[in-house]
């Protein structure tokens, strides 16, 4: 029987040895909690890194099943052989591209964004249509370490960045499909739930 646990301590010292971003710790508790809340079977996630997060929500429940998106090369192999290390191979799908690239004809109980920032009004809009009724789409890093409330950012891309965010927070505010709530937990996380 394969330890979970330690598997997953050696990814987090992975992520944190190679300078990997991934889900915060207390985000992640909230997101396992509504997993269980609503009984969530399928999961689409954009941006898997190295597997962590994937393989968190998959471990949550035997009936899980999760299709990942990563675009990075080296973050890919690394997620496939954490997969692997706990026999998940079956129940997590990882898609080896851009996921603005990748067309799905599933359907999904929950999508969980967390990949490019710049990036999440497409990804939204792209993949929304893969959203069962009542699902939720999860969002993360929606304070951007912070940065989303501060008014003294120096460099021009950042600015750009954090623009992109906060549009993407008055898009959601704005989108009349979704009740989305904005939890202050982690690195703050949207909770759109598909009305």
């Amino acid at each position: 029987m394969v330890n979970s646990a330690s598997v997953i301590k050696d990814i987090k010292n992975y992520a944190d040895i190679e300078n990997v971003p991934i889900i915060n710790d207390k985000s992640l508790e909230h997101i396992k909690y509504l997993i269980k809340k609503y009984q969530i079977k399928n999961i689409l996630e954009i941006g898997t890194a190295i597997g962590y997060s994937a393989i968190e929500m998959a471990l949550v429940d035997s009936d899980i099943n999760i299709t990942t998106i990563e675009r990075d090369e080296k973050r890919y192999l690394e997620a496939i052989k954490n997969i692997k290390k706990l026999n998940l191979e079956k129940r997590i799908n990882l898609i080896y591209n851009d996921a603005l690239n990748v067309q799905l004809g599933d359907k999904f109980d929950m999508i969980f964004i967390d990949a490019a920032k710049a990036q999440n009004i497409k990804f939204f809009e792209k993949f929304e249509k893969n959203l069962n009724d009542r699902g939720i789409i999860i969002t993360d890093n929606i304070k951007f370490h912070g940065l989303v409330d501060s008014q003294d950012i120096k460099s021009k891309n950042l600015k750009s960045l954090v623009r992109k965010i906060r549009d993407y927070i008055t898009y959601l505010k704005e989108n009349s499909n979704y009740e989305t709530e904005f939890i202050d937990i982690g690195d703050g996380l949207a909770i759109s739930y598909k009305k």
